[in-house]
């Protein structure tokens, strides 16, 4: 099943994708996958929610799964932190994401 996903990059151009829900994917490679950023300032940590680059700002009230600690510290350390910051490394992929809005965090 695939579902909807809408997008912001850094410079406000939106995107809508289409996601697979059975790939075991998160949200930061869906943003690699469709090369919305340029290669190296997304995921840097590669997906162990060590670093910021992946962070996003959840737009729509969407249901996402709940901070992990790991997430929490990380997101604790960042500058442009707001109360919907996540970051998409720690957000899978699943049906229940259909219609989510995210816009990508500064990189700094």
């Amino acid at each position: 099943m695939d579902i909807t996903i809408k997008i912001t990059d850094r410079k406000g151009k939106k995107h809508e994708v289409k996601v697979p829900t059975d790939m075991a994917l998160n949200l930061m490679h869906v943003v690699r996958a469709y090369e919305l950023e340029p290669v190296g300032t997304i995921g840097i940590c590669g997906g162990m929610a060590m670093c910021h680059t992946c962070q996003c700002y959840a737009i729509n009230d969407i249901n996402l799964p709940e901070k992990r600690e790991a997430e929490e510290a990380t997101l604790s350390r960042l500058m442009h932190l707001k109360p919907n910051s996540r970051l998409s490394c720690q957000i899978p992929i699943t049906k229940e994401l259909q219609g989510l809005e995210i816009e990508l965090a500064p990189f700094l």
